[in-house]
C-alpha cells in the first residue's frame, strides 16, 4: 500500500527550568538573550531540538551550550502548546526541570552566542521575561508543591549539613507561606527521617545552631509506613 502522507518535520523547542536555594531564597537559573525574538530580555534556557537528536539529548546540550552545567538529571514536566507562545508561529516546547544544591563549585560558563549570560534569580524577584516562561515557571512550582508532600525533593536543594531553620525557610520559600517554627520542628523531628549531628554552624556571627543530615535509610523505612510531609 503506498504512503501517502507528506514527509512532517516537526519544529519544537525544550526548555530547562533549573532551580536552587540560597541565603533563604528559592532560585531560578536564567538566560540573557543576545538573539530576537526578545533580544535582551531574560528567559529560561531553551532553544530548538534537532532533527537528529531525541529531546533528552537536547535538554543536555541546550543547558551546556547556554550556562556551562552538565551532568544534571533532568525530569520531564509539561509540553506547552498555546497558539500565541511563540511570535515566530506555532511552536509547541516541552519543559524539563531540576533541583540543584547551589554551591561555590557551580560556575556558570555560556559558550553560545544566542546568551550574553546566566545569572541565578529569585523567584520573588523575576524581571520580565520571554516568551511564557512565567508561565512554565509557575508549571514547574505547582509540580515540586504536590511532589514534596510526599517526596524528600526538599532535601536535593539544601547543604549535605543543614539546620533545621534553613529547612524551615526552604519549605516557606516553596509554599510561599510563613510557618511556625514551633510546629516545623516537631513535625520534622517526628518524622525520624534526619540524623542530628554532634556538629554546629560554623562562621556565623549569631549563636551558631545545630546541623542535621537527611536519612535515607530511615526515610526508605518510613516511606512504606506513608510518611506525607505535609503542612
Amino acid at each position: 500500500m503506498q504512503n501517502n502522507l507528506p514527509h512532517i518535520q516537526s519544529i519544537f523547542t525544550a526548555d530547562c527550568v533549573i532551580l536552587g536555594f540560597k541565603e533563604g531564597e528559592l532560585k531560578v537559573l536564567l538566560v540573557e538573550r543576545n538573539e530576537f525574538p526578545f533580544k535582551d530580555f531574560w528567559g529560561l534556557p531553551g532553544f530548538f531540538v534537532d532533527q537528529n537528536e531525541t529531546i533528552d539529548d537536547a535538554v543536555k546540550r541546550i543547558l551546556f551550550e547556554y550556562t556551562g552545567l552538565k551532568g544534571i538529571f533532568m525530569e520531564q514536566l509539561y509540553t506547552f502548546g498555546d497558539l500565541q507562545r511563540h511570535p515566530q508561529g506555532r511552536i509547541i516546547t516541552v519543559a524539563y526541570y531540576a533541583m540543584l544544591r547551589l554551591d561555590d563549585a557551580i560556575k556558570l560558563a555560556p559558550s553560545s552566542n544566542y546568551v550574553r549570560s546566566a545569572k541565578w534569580w529569585s523567584i520573588k524577584d523575576l524581571p520580565e521575561l520571554a516568551f511564557d516562561h512565567n508561565r512554565i515557571i509557575a508549571k514547574t512550582l505547582e509540580k515540586i508543591r504536590r511532589k514534596i508532600s510526599h517526596s524528600p525533593i526538599a532535601f536535593e536543594l539544601l547543604p549535605e549539613k543543614f539546620t533545621l531553620t534553613q529547612l524551615q525557610q526552604l519549605y516557606e520559600a516553596i509554599w510561599e507561606k510563613k510557618l511556625d517554627k514551633r510546629n516545623f520542628r516537631k513535625k520534622m523531628l517526628n518524622y525520624d527521617v534526619l540524623k542530628e549531628l554532634d556538629e554546629k554552624q560554623k562562621g556565623v556571627s549569631y549563636r551558631a545552631a545545630k546541623l542535621y543530615k537527611f536519612d535515607k535509610r530511615k526515610y526508605a523505612k518510613a516511606f512504606q509506613n506513608g510518611i506525607n510531609f505535609s503542612k
